[in-house]
């Protein structure tokens, strides 16, 4: 089973503005899961852990998680995320597939 990870923003000024983002991670989440692949959301893994150790502990974890995973799929506005940028960059240059769309998943799936 291909386990595609979901970027994109996660912080925000609000606890709103998170929960928003962490639901948005989520439904593209639901859309690999339709794809045929399992979702490693980590939005959704660390939502209730605000103000627990530094940024740089998160991003360092997450970006590793990336880099085990298939392939990584981004979530709107992901461009806006210092995170969801290095772990594109990261995918990318271990030479997995990113991609924009769950209709670009869905094909490679077929692949």
């Amino acid at each position: 089973m291909k386990i595609i990870y979901v970027a994109g923003p996660f912080r925000g000024a609000t606890t709103w503005d998170v929960e928003r983002n962490v639901r948005s991670a989520e439904e593209i989440g639901y859309e690999v899961f339709k794809c045929g692949a399992m979702p490693l959301i980590p939005h959704a893994n660390t939502r209730f852990f605000h103000g627990q150790g530094t940024d740089q502990f998160w991003l360092d974890g997450t970006l590793e998680l990336a880099r085990r995973c298939d392939g990584l799929i981004l979530a709107p506005r992901w461009e806006l995320s210092s995170g969801a940028r290095g772990e594109r960059k990261a995918v990318l240059d271990r030479g997995a597939p990113v991609f924009e769309s769950a209709a670009e998943l869905a094909a490679w799936m077929r692949t």
